[in-house]
């Protein structure tokens, strides 16, 4: 594991104009305590299974989803409305705009993941951007790897740590959740996007 590279909050330039930042324990920085806001989230949100299509074949999306524009609607639980504001108030001025939006997912067990990809939906296919994801609950590998080859990163993504990926991630880099055979928890991330970034 490479998480110790990020052991000081610090940004770590990844070439290309991409960068990465990782702030440990950032969710209990706020001095409020964070130990049921992952029980609450799980209980809460209108979680939703997906199906998509893989090469010839429809599958099931090994893990639940929910998202929801926090400028538009209501958010489902009122953190998350504070949780966007912590951000905003940290990277907005360098982003040149607010967050907006929350993408949540909930991998059951060690058996849901998320394949290699980047947000490039939207204008982050041709734009710099930033995606700010917050975990809760189980620690799992957070897999980082340049488009088109060269040497990964693998991070533990521990409760209540903030990692943002900016510049061109989301363009040069890919990301991934692997599945992992090891007895694991439970796990939330919560990915705060800017307008029409998915």
């Amino acid at each position: 594991m490479q998480s110790s590279l990020f052991d000081q909050a610090d940004r770590r330039e990844l070439g290309d104009g991409a960068w990465l930042e990782v702030r440990s324990g950032w969710l209990s920085q706020d001095g409020v305590a964070d130990d049921t806001l992952f029980a609450e989230l799980r209980d809460s949100i209108p979680w939703r299974s997906e199906r998509r299509q893989m090469y010839d074949r429809v599958l099931d999306v090994p893990r639940l989803v929910s998202f929801h524009h926090l400028v538009d609607e209501p958010p489902p639980h009122p953190r998350l409305k504070q949780l966007r504001r912590r951000l905003n108030d940290a990277y907005a001025g360098e982003l040149g705009e607010p967050f907006v939006t929350a993408g949540l997912c909930l991998y059951r067990d060690g058996s849901d993941s998320v394949a290699w990809h980047g947000d490039n939906v939207g204008r982050s296919r041709t734009e710099d951007t930033m995606v700010a994801i917050v975990g809760l609950g189980a620690t799992r590998v957070f897999a980082l790897r340049p488009r088109g080859g060269g040497p990964s990163l693998r991070l533990r993504h521990g409760h209540g740590d903030l990692l943002v990926m900016g510049g061109s991630c989301q363009r040069t880099w890919e990301h991934a959740i692997p599945k992992t055979t090891r007895a694991v928890g439970p796990r939330i991330s919560i990915q705060f996007r800017p307008y029409d970034v998915r």
